[in-house]
């Protein structure tokens, strides 16, 4: 096989794009090396942790047609702008600015061998015959692919483009495992440039390996079909290292997603088991390098709420809205945690306010919002009982439906879930049951809620109430069972909390027993026997834990927001997983690990991932 055509020809649909305004936007002659180019790029990223975007993005922008990273750069903070605002504009320039980089870093990528290598032995290449230049341009091409293939899903609806972006994110993996061969066989004669590449390689490897292993069981199988793997331990090591690299430009992005991944993700995918010392560790060490930085002072709020110190977070929350003007986008983040601080709070106008700001401001699911904001009006209108606030709630219900969107070609679940809960108000007489409760039960809100006896009781109380109610006006609820197992389940949840945990039991079992009397919310009957599940777990009684998680998976299919909960079924059956290693001599995970260990978890780089012909079937398979 020609080697040359080979390369020159893996991004042919991204090469035979012509950009007209190139020549006439860009007048800059002169070259820029590579270590300018890093020490340019770097200045920028500084300047975006510091809330001056545009700054950052004016230094990228003058050399994004000609040099690699300030390509990758322009292209990044374009793609951040794009996926923040959702704005068709916004999204088109970001696609426009990927596909430039795309283009530069493969113009600068090794034409001989680079692509070729990947069905060979790493021992027959011979990593120091590649340039600086050639290296670090793979690892951008990389990156550039894989925000430029996150942008297809978001602009088009189509299974194409659903493929196309999965097509270019298994070759940004093929780049990054490239990459890693790269690092481990290659002299470097510098440390610092070594650095640079070190942290790129790891933070691609790292996150890869972080995010597939975070998938539920079905759709891991099928991605390590087509050859991709996911080890979160791994996953989690790499970025650690990547983080500690004192030279590497992209050691703060790492620290980033740690930190995210600790104070969020495993909250709203997992079990809520993320280490949060180790991120606010991590975090001091962000703050004293942007003090002012609103993603930083963000995560600072999110640390604390977590903690359950939520008149804290607030504070950190409007210290990191203040922080900055120049993007509203973050302002949302913020706005959105704002609005759950205030429920914890049992203040619920204020929530509603944020809701409000959020439906008004943000782009990312107005239906959400709106039935947040209808929900947490009905929590204030308990006391008020006023007809105009009914009014406006059930005219704030009726408008869901028509607000739901569809980002690559699929429906939100929690717009589905919003949207079937719309509608369920109107045909039982502007009626719904504990919804803002629910809301807070289905973001993990109650992981939260339930250090802080202060936050747990009154939702308790309300709980009881509506208990009481629904059963002495049996009559009046067109569906009864529905709402008695809601409200039973959330009482379980409080109870569970509050280390009553026989009775909590009892709550969940009693929903299992009246699931087929259930009518709308079969999702109620599956997230009870889960919580049993996670109930174990919390006493360590993982044979037991793993069984029932087992039943809830296989048992029960078709229900709202089935995905989320296979997520936390995933996470939970993780930490089984490493537990009953450990049991067997294989230590469980941890912040660190020998050396044997560490090699033990590596991917095998000599696999290749080769193109077969199940994999437009594959992904035909994940769309689903």
């Amino acid at each position: 096989m020609n080697e040359d055509k080979t390369s020159t020809s893996t991004d042919n649909d991204e090469a035979d794009e012509v950009y007209q305004d190139a020549s006439e936007e860009y007048t800059i002659d002169e070259d820029m090396d590579l270590g300018s180019s890093i020490e340019e790029t770097t200045v920028a990223l500084n300047l975006f942790l510091n809330n001056k975007f545009t700054q950052a993005k004016d230094i990228m922008k003058p050399w994004a047609h000609r040099s690699m990273y300030p390509a990758l750069g322009y292209g990044t903070i374009m793609y951040l702008q794009a996926v923040m605002t959702f704005d068709a504009a916004d999204i088109e320039s970001a696609i426009q600015a990927s596909k430039r980089a795309v283009i530069v870093c493969n113009k600068h990528r090794k034409k001989t061998s680079m692509i070729g290598s990947i069905t060979k032995s790493s021992s027959k290449v011979n990593y120091d015959d590649f340039t600086d230049e050639e290296i670090h341009a793979e690892l951008c091409y990389a990156e550039c692919l894989l925000e430029r293939a996150l942008l297809t899903f978001v602009q088009d609806e189509n299974l194409i483009s659903f493929v196309k972006g999965g097509l270019k994110i298994r070759q940004c993996y093929q780049s990054y495992k490239e990459c890693q061969r790269i690092l481990q066989h290659r002299s470097w004669k510098t440390d610092k440039m070594k650095a640079h590449f070190e942290s790129g390689v790891r933070m691609g490897i790292g996150a890869f390996n972080l995010m597939i292993s975070l998938l539920p069981t079905k759709i891991l199988k099928l991605l390590e079909f087509v050859g991709f793997s996911g080890n979160k331990r791994y996953g989690l090591l790499e970025l650690e290292k990547a983080s500690c690299l004192q030279h590497g430009l992209r050691a703060p992005l790492c620290s980033m997603i740690l930190i995210s991944y600790h104070t969020v993700v495993t909250y709203v995918l997992g079990t809520a088991d993320g280490d949060i010392e180790f991120a606010e560790n991590m975090l001091k060490v962000c703050l004293r390098n942007y003090p002012k930085g609103a993603l930083f002072l963000f995560f600072a709020g999110r640390i604390e709420e977590i903690k359950g110190n939520i008149d804290e977070a607030i504070l950190r929350f409007e210290e990191s809205i203040e922080s900055q003007s120049e993007w509203r986008q973050f302002h949302h983040l913020c706005f959105w945690e704002l609005m759950w601080c205030h429920c914890f709070k049992g203040d619920w106008l204020m929530a509603m306010k944020y809701a409000e700001k959020l439906c008004r401001e943000s782009r990312w699911s107005r239906a959400t919002y709106t039935y947040q904001k209808a929900s947490f009006l009905m929590m204030c209108n308990k006391i008020e009982n006023s007809s105009e606030t009914s009014e406006h709630i059930a005219y704030l219900l009726g408008e869901v439906p028509g607000l739901k969107l569809r980002i690559a070609g699929k429906s939100l679940p929690i717009e589905k879930f919003a949207v079937k809960k719309a509608k369920r108000f109107q045909t039982q007489g502007n009626r719904l049951t504990l919804p803002a409760l629910e809301l807070l039960y289905v973001w993990n809100g109650f992981s939260i809620i339930g250090k802080k006896t202060e936050l747990l009781d009154p939702l308790i109380q309300i709980v009881e109430e509506t208990i009481n109610e629904i059963v002495n006006h049996k009559d009046q609820y067109q569906y009864y069972d529905d709402d008695y197992c809601l409200a039973l389940l959330l009482k379980g949840v409080c109870l569970k909390h509050k280390g009553k945990r026989f009775q909590a039991e009892m709550c969940f079992r009693e929903i299992k027993d009246l699931e087929k009397k259930c009518k709308e919310d079969a999702y109620l009957s599956p997230w009870a026997q889960a919580e049993l599940a996670f109930m174990l777990l919390e006493e360590e009684k993982w044979d037991d834990a793993k069984k029932q998680l087992e039943q809830v998976k296989n048992n029960y299919k078709g229900y709202a927001l089935e995905s989320r909960l296979h997520f936390r079924i995933h996470a939970a059956s993780l930490k089984i997983k490493a537990h009953l290693k450990g049991a067997e001599g294989t230590p469980p995970a941890s912040p660190s690990c020998t050396k044997n260990e560490y090699q033990d978890m590596m991917p095998n780089l000599n696999s290749p991932i080769s193109p077969s012909a199940n994999s437009d079937e594959f992904f035909k398979q994940t769309s689903v």
